[in-house]
């Protein structure tokens, strides 16, 4: 069963190995599984999964492969004993709900009620009044199928309706062809991690404790180091206000996400394109500028540069003097940009826009030609990229 399990996952994109595959059966010969569905969906999603961005891929192929689950367990209720089900139903039952028991004849027609529809249903229902496995009203809605319903049969949560676990699909924002959250952001990011030691030592050292201890013939010798931190350096420039107005709730996750990962981080904003100041307060962006030049003579060129526009606008923006929408540049945005791109090698351009649209939007391709076609998109798969584009 495994087998054809791991070729499916490698045929659906997954890049589980051999080695995950063994882990896995190692596991479950430790009892891990005990025969529970969900306890084995857990359990291989563990094993088998390596990225966090797969674990919606992995809920898909899971719940195609092992479709029909149910169908098992709707033929394991045929042998539990009655006395055992009425004592459950005893102890779940509503007052209400034991009226209406009453209103079927009692619990001898409740049961043959139930083996009717046993026969007669086919397939997973949620919801409604009359079927075994719904959220709704039935005086079936347990049994083992359906978490929100009456559970009879269990102490407590066993198989919760034996698919619900990989159909509900809780990670299905990790796939990396949708937009992110915050928490996936964080994710994408750590793929730029560089970590250092700087500072105090105020962090005990374990290992070199332990060795040091050792070779003094058992006099404790205490090793401390600093703490580590993330040493890469960003400058993050968001573009704000216009088009923008459509992509706030991205840029703000992305801002939360990256004020959190990386210890060394700048941040500026600007409206459309860069130009000779960029502002750190949009309130006062008037009043309280920051002149390019100045940015690139205080901040080293191993700063790392990332854009953050939907790079739509009038070609004039970017490639004419005075074609600024806010007041008169006197270089054209273009020459500001490949100023900054000198200075600053490493550097990407995240576009909330999707892919689809940029051919069609002149001052897209004007700016992908300046980045050397280092935009990506504002997606888990796009960020991705252009951490990696950035190591």
């Amino acid at each position: 069963m495994l087998i054809p399990f791991f070729y499916q996952l490698r045929a659906g994109g997954m890049k589980t190995s051999i080695t995950e595959l063994l882990t896995l059966y190692e596991a479950m010969r430790e009892g891990l599984a005990r025969h529970s569905v969900d306890e084995f969906y857990y359990l291989s999603r563990a094993c088998l999964v390596k990225d966090e961005s797969q674990l919606d891929r992995f809920d898909r192929i899971f719940s195609a492969y092992f479709k029909g689950v149910e169908d098992s367990l709707r033929d394991l209720l045929q042998d539990i004993p009655e006395e055992w089900l009425r004592r459950q139903a005893e102890l779940h039952l509503s007052d209400e709900e034991k009226a209406k028991i009453e209103t079927l004849g009692g619990f001898e027609e409740l049961m043959k009620a139930l083996q009717a529809r046993l026969d007669e249903q086919d397939e997973r229902h949620e919801g409604g009044s009359r079927w075994i496995g719904t959220a709704g009203t039935s005086p079936f809605g347990a049994y083992g199928f359906n978490s929100e319903g009456v559970r009879i049969g269990q102490s407590g949560s066993r198989n919760r309706s034996a698919v619900k676990v990989w159909d509900r699909r809780e990670y299905r924002n990790l796939d990396d062809s949708v937009e992110l959250g915050t928490r996936n952001i964080k994710v994408a990011l750590r793929r730029l991690r560089k970590f250092a030691r700087a500072g105090a030592a105020d962090q005990l050292d374990l290992p070199d404790t332990i060795d040091k201890t050792a070779r003094n013939a058992g006099m404790l010798d205490i090793r401390m180091v600093p703490e580590r931190h993330n040493a890469v350096k960003i400058l993050l420039c968001l573009d704000v206000g216009g088009s923008m107005d459509d992509h706030v709730r991205i840029c703000e996750e992305l801002f939360s996400a990256a004020r959190s990962e990386f210890k060394h981080l700048e941040y500026f904003y600007f409206h459309n394109f860069i130009y000779e100041n960029f502002w750190k307060d949009n309130r006062r962006r008037h009043a309280e500028r920051y002149a390019t030049l100045d940015i690139t003579h205080k901040y080293a060129s191993d700063y790392k540069l990332i854009f953050v526009g939907d790079a739509t606008m009038s070609p004039y923006e970017v490639v004419y003097a005075g074609g600024s929408v806010e007041h008169w540049n006197e270089e054209p945005g273009s020459v500001w940009m490949q100023r900054l791109l000198r200075t600053y090698p490493k550097a990407i351009w995240l576009n909330p826009e999707p892919r689809r649209r940029w051919d069609y939007m002149p001052s897209t391709k004007i700016i992908r030609q300046l980045m050397n076609d280092r935009m990506y998109p504002l997606t888990l798969a796009g960020l991705d990229e252009g951490m990696k584009k950035l190591r």
